[in-house]
């Protein structure tokens, strides 16, 4: 398996760690309970309860791993970052598209990204082809509808 650097911001670095500690702490042994209660009431076969329990338990374990994960390979976006000349991750970056339209992006990691909010990964189309470029210059990107050029009028 090849390990991605999975860069985060501090807030999102804790954010993580809060949810893999509930997971761990509160909904882990919740979902062994749940086991418990279900196995004792009805057994394990053709038991609707045993069932659901055991996929909520599996759920649990699988997320507990994807978060362990993402904690392990953090590479962390410094909080006093200074702006750089070129689009790096942590950038806010402002473009124009060809009709002259203004969108500001922020440059996260894949685990922050949130298209909604302007957060876009450094791994998405957009993100991969702002990175390294600086104010002035045009990033191609390629969508599902051909290619755009998008002009880099900002960065902070």
């Amino acid at each position: 398996m090849v390990r991605r650097e999975n860069f985060l911001t501090s807030e999102g670095l804790t954010k993580l760690e809060a949810e893999l500690d509930l997971l761990r702490r509160v909904r882990r042994p919740e979902a062994a309970q749940r086991i418990q209660r279900a196995t004792a009431v009805g057994g394990t076969v053709d038991n609707a309860d045993y069932e659901d329990a055991k996929n909520q338990q599996a759920f649990i374990e699988g997320r507990i791993r994807e978060l362990e994960e993402a904690i392990k390979d953090v590479v962390l976006i410094p909080d006093d970052r200074k702006p750089s000349d070129r689009v790096e991750v942590g950038s806010v970056v402002a473009v124009t598209n060809p009709q002259g339209r203004t969108q500001t992006f922020t440059i996260v990691g894949r685990t922050e990204a949130d298209p909604a909010q302007g957060r876009i990964s450094n791994e998405s189309p957009v993100g991969r082809a702002l990175l390294g470029h600086r104010v002035g210059e045009q990033a191609e990107v390629d969508t599902p509808s051909g290619k755009i050029r998008l002009t880099v009028v900002k960065i902070a």
